[in-house]
């Protein structure tokens, strides 16, 4: 008795990239949409991710040098507990200051110092060009780690916006696939149901 040898069966992983005679022209199309659609997700997201953590760098730097810090005087004493209930608060207070700028110009304005602060003391307040109290810029290695942590986040959010973008492309191929097999089927259908009881 004759054995049969096994069957080899051949792997369908990479069949697009194959020449083989039921590859068509749109499994081609959608091989290279695929291959794209990764390289950009990985590459364009992250290529993302430095922009941004370069922008918020620069935007650090920039606001720092538009604003500097004065030292002031409080003209009344403040308030020894906050008077907000907020989980953000930082625990100062408000109280209204007093300063000199390079030019002899008096300023008055509100800023936040430490509770129970008693008039006259000196604090230290950021102030921009317009002679306004603002607040403190992030510098250093806060600067630094806000800058990196936003290019973490970005760098995710782009790359799934590719691939989001690339999956609709091919979903749209895919369903055009669909259609035209359907239109052939139509056509070869009734003939192959012919063949099929002619050989019966």
């Amino acid at each position: 008795m004759t054995r049969t040898p096994p069957t080899t069966v051949t792997p369908v992983r990479l069949w697009r990239w194959h020449s083989n005679p039921l590859r068509r022209h749109s499994d081609v199309v959608e091989a290279w949409i695929v291959l794209a659609t990764w390289m950009l997700a990985v590459f364009g997201g992250a290529a993302a991710g430095l922009a941004a953590a370069e922008t918020a760098g620069a935007a650090f730097s920039a606001r720092q040098a538009q604003v500097h810090a004065v030292s002031a005087v409080v003209t009344d004493g403040a308030a020894r507990t906050s008077a907000s209930g907020s989980g953000y608060a930082d625990g100062r207070v408000w109280a209204t200051v007093r300063w000199t700028d390079a030019h002899g110009a008096v300023h008055t304005d509100r800023a936040k110092v430490l509770p129970g602060v008693p008039a006259g003391s000196q604090v230290t307040v950021w102030t921009d060009r317009a002679g306004h109290v603002v607040s403190a810029p992030v510098t250093g290695a806060a600067a630094d780690l806000q800058a990196a942590l936003t290019g973490v986040l970005v760098a995710p959010s782009a790359g799934a916006a590719v691939w989001g973008a690339g999956w609709v492309v091919r979903g749209r191929l895919i369903k055009r696939r669909m259609a035209e097999w359907d239109e052939e089927w139509k056509q070869i259908g009734p003939r192959w149901g012919n063949l099929s009881g002619g050989r019966g």
